[in-house]
């Protein structure tokens, strides 16, 4: 019985993390290259305007909290 139980663990424990970790971490991604594609928006010479020091920036940095978040995320099951 208690070989059953093991093997069904095992089965159970093949990736690091669950689809809901993957499917957040898959938005961090999103976020992080959309905050990029924001940066490289700015008309302001070398980037210098509202979209390159600040707006950008902020969905980069709000990209790699959803990775964080992503990778620490224990589903209550």
């Amino acid at each position: 019985m208690n070989s059953i139980k093991l093997k069904e663990m095992s089965i159970k424990t093949k990736f690091a993390f669950e689809k809901i970790n993957y499917v957040i971490m898959t938005s961090g991604i999103i976020f992080i290259l959309l905050g990029f594609i924001v940066m490289s928006l700015d008309k302001e010479t070398y980037g210098f305007g509202f979209l390159g020091l600040t707006l950008g920036p902020i969905i980069v940095i709000l990209g790699f909290m959803i990775q964080f978040f992503a990778i620490f995320y224990k589903s209550k099951k």
